[in-house]
């Protein structure tokens, strides 16, 4: 019961979606690359080169959810064409920028037609390729290192790394433009909840109280933070709008939601954690085997990720999704335990484990939730996605932080009683106080003792001992949760996507 869609407009309709997320992972990189050039044109302080990045990612998950909400109504093809006017427009906004604001409203832009395409692209793909979702969603998501790869390199090559951020801003408007032109011909589908008579409710009740109040939790937390401002009990406020918002939500719904779904986000949780949360740390450990071109390693990776996600059919033909994750979990736990005890060349083994271990965990989620919730439709999707996008940045680097903190304040302990007395300071963490270290106290102390060496060798050893937390944290979780679920499957004759027209003619 599937609407026919020619093979052209298929392959159209997929290369189209995979270049305007692609396009999403340029303007991601670009803006990684160029933060320290506007924060010395612009004189910023780290907070305002935070606020004007966060912008890039907040609003992602705003549009993912509310075009998830009204996509039925206002139809694929006048949706992405939103993305596009947003997206190029961020492209043009920046550069034309000459202030922090216009690269504000830039980032906002960039976010929100982000947040669309993810929107749009997910369940377009999901219903044309509905027999083969999770491999369909890994290759899919092959665009968005695919982006980084691109815009790395393009950034970085000797020769196009000497123009202005205002001129590689315009790299990003390439594949903006193309899938502009590419979306004009194809017929897209119908989706796959509505073509088989799923009726609007029946994706709402897939969500439930239970996934209703964890997005919304997550999605005030974030915007009063943007627009009101932090204060020290606002994870508690937001806990309680969110079971508010879930409340009224799961009564109009009639539904407490799916509980493997809900499962399904809680584990976005750590696993957003682990692939997005730690690129920063694994960037500081590259430095010392590659110095100034450390950039590189975020585009090794990058490369890495785009080519094993183009193969995810070897794995799909012969795993079911929950065993994929138990697989990723295993390299990644494997990837961060080599990585707190490597140095020198031993680096790049350590790293290839870390990079195939977080390849294949949000695109085989997604296929994981289309095969199992397709009446929840785009709803489903998309909320899983952004709650893993509000989630690294509300709990995973808050707590990656706290881990840092917490063995530096040891190791600076270790090498000076009296520097860490100097040094502590207090630091938050979702209204807890925690001792942490005022580094650049410490350093400068250090230095006037002869401690320097060891002060720095400290440091770098917290870095590598927080790997150590977090793999141990967030990858093992996952191992066990995901390996209870798919030992679960197997109790019941094996993992098998549920096919909605069968489903609904049951019905």
């Amino acid at each position: 019961m599937h609407q026919d869609i020619t093979p052209r407009d298929k392959q159209l309709l997929f290369w189209a979606s995979f270049i305007s997320l692609l396009a999403a992972g340029v303007g991601f990189v670009f803006r990684v690359m160029v933060l320290g050039d506007w924060q010395a044109e612009f004189n910023l302080t780290g907070a305002e080169v935070g606020r004007i990045f966060g912008a890039s990612l907040w609003p992602i998950a705003v549009t993912m959810i509310f075009f998830s909400l009204i996509l039925d109504k206002v139809g694929y093809k006048p949706s992405i064409y939103c993305a596009f006017v947003l997206q190029a427009l961020g492209g043009v906004l920046t550069f034309l920028a000459d202030s922090p604001d216009t690269l504000y409203w830039a980032a906002i832009c960039a976010g929100l037609g982000h947040g669309i395409v993810e929107a749009v692209i997910n369940p377009v793909c999901a219903s044309i390729y509905y027999k083969e979702k999770s491999k369909i969603m890994n290759i899919l998501h092959a665009a968005w290192p695919a982006g980084i790869v691109v815009g790395g390199v393009l950034m970085l090559v000797p020769g196009l790394n000497t123009l202005s951020w205002n001129i590689q801003a315009l790299w990003i408007l390439i594949p903006v433009l193309m899938y502009g032109i590419m979306f004009i011909k194809p017929k897209f589908p119908v989706d796959e909840r509505v073509l088989n008579k799923v009726p609007y409710s029946g994706m709402l009740k897939e969500v439930g109280f239970f996934g209703a109040s964890l997005a919304s939790f997550l999605l005030f937390y974030e915007l009063y933070r943007v627009f009101v401002g932090d204060f020290q009990n606002l994870i508690w406020l937001s806990l309680g709008a969110g079971v508010v918002i879930g409340a009224a939500f799961g009564i109009y719904t009639k539904s407490l939601g799916k509980p493997l779904y809900f499962l399904l986000c809680l584990l976005m949780i750590p696993l957003a954690t682990t692939e997005l949360g730690t690129d920063a740390w694994i960037k500081e450990l590259m430095t010392p085997t590659m110095g100034k071109m450390a950039g590189w390693a975020i585009i090794a990776s990058a490369f890495i990720m785009m080519i094993l996600r183009f193969q995810a059919g070897v794995l799909t033909r012969r795993f079911s999704p929950p065993t994929i994750l138990v697989i990723s979990s295993i390299f990644s736990f494997l990837g961060l335990m080599a990585l707190s005890v490597s140095s020198g060349a031993a680096v790049w083994g350590a790293f290839f484990l870390y990079a195939v271990g977080q390849t294949f965990y949000w695109p085989t989620v997604l296929g994981f939730v289309a095969e199992r919730f397709p009446k929840g439709g785009a709803l489903t999707l998309n909320t899983v996605t952004a709650i893993g996008l509000l989630a690294v940045g509300i709990i995973g680097t808050p707590i990656l932080g706290a881990f840092s903190d917490n063995h530096t304040v040891k190791n600076v302990k270790s090498v000076s009683e009296d520097i860490h007395a100097a040094a502590k300071t207090d630091a938050s963490f979702f209204g807890a106080t925690y001792e942490s270290i005022d580094r650049g106290l410490a350093v400068e102390l250090a230095a006037g003792k002869g401690l320097d060496d060891e002060l720095q060798g400290a440091i770098n050893n917290a870095s590598r001992q927080s790997l150590r937390t977090t793999a141990i944290s967030f990858p093992l979780v996952m191992f066990f949760a995901f390996g209870l679920i798919s030992l679960y499957y197997r109790s019941k004759g094996g993992y098998k996507p549920i096919e909605l027209h069968r489903e609904t003619t049951e019905d």
